[in-house]
């Protein structure tokens, strides 16, 4: 497990069923790095370092996708190490029984494609954080009636900062809202987003891609990190 000098996570560990969006949007707010690792492809051997380096340079939402292999396995390895200093989830998560495999391994973060009504409650039953993909105004409001915590604007590609603007003139202003898809550590990018009115952003392809090597990851973590401070001091 990591030393202490991590810290606590400011988010409830899983179980807290109380995970409303006014909820995430208030232990959000106290991130200094919003963004969220997904690690498609990664393995098991690969899980726990990934994990460490990842945290060292100040990630504290992890997902694993479930089609990686072994996914469940790299989740609740990476549970192990990062103990209380990051929230470690899946996915790609597409039925309510996938939940349950998820929440049985230890996984406190349930991310989707999209916004199934049936997953997220499952979700929101087994105490985890719902993470729903959406790209139109009915399907945030129908994630949001169904108990979705926040939102991930997916693919982003797709979703200018434009959109971003203007769903976010409709949408709950305490409502977390990350774009996901194609994001690049470009501080004119991710600016333009956030002056939308993006939350944050998961991190893809320009972050991990299978097979790559740590020393990349390490590399390209800090890319990332660097690109947020800079836009955060701008």
């Amino acid at each position: 497990m990591l030393p202490s000098r991590y810290g606590r996570h400011p988010c409830p560990a899983s179980g807290h069923s109380s995970m409303t969006p006014t909820d995430f949007y208030t232990c959000w707010q106290q991130e200094t790095l919003p963004l969220i690792a997904i690690l498609r492809g990664i393995t098991p051997a690969d899980a726990q370092p990934a994990a460490e380096i990842l945290v060292n340079a100040g990630f504290h939402w992890l997902e694993v996708p479930l089609n990686s292999p072994s996914a469940l396995t790299s989740i609740r390895l990476m549970r192990e190490v990062v103990g209380d200093s990051a929230r470690v989830g899946a996915g790609t998560v597409l039925t309510p029984e996938q939940v349950d495999h998820v929440a049985r391994c230890g996984g406190q973060l349930i991310v989707s494609p999209d916004g199934c009504p049936a997953v997220i409650r499952r979700t929101r039953e087994r105490g985890l954080i719902s993470l729903p993909g959406v790209i139109t105004p009915t399907e945030a409001f129908s994630a949001i009636g169904a108990g979705a915590s926040a939102l991930k604007l997916f693919p982003a590609e797709q979703i200018t900062p434009a959109i971003v603007k203007a769903l976010r003139a409709v949408l709950p202003p305490h409502l977390v809202c990350l774009p996901v898809g194609g994001i690049q550590p470009d501080p004119t990018q991710m600016g333009a987003y956030r002056r939308a009115g993006a939350d944050g952003f998961g991190l893809g392809g320009a972050l991990y891609q299978a097979g790559m090597s740590l020393h990349d990851l390490r590399l390209r973590a800090g890319a990332f990190r660097q690109a947020w401070h800079i836009l955060a001091d701008a």
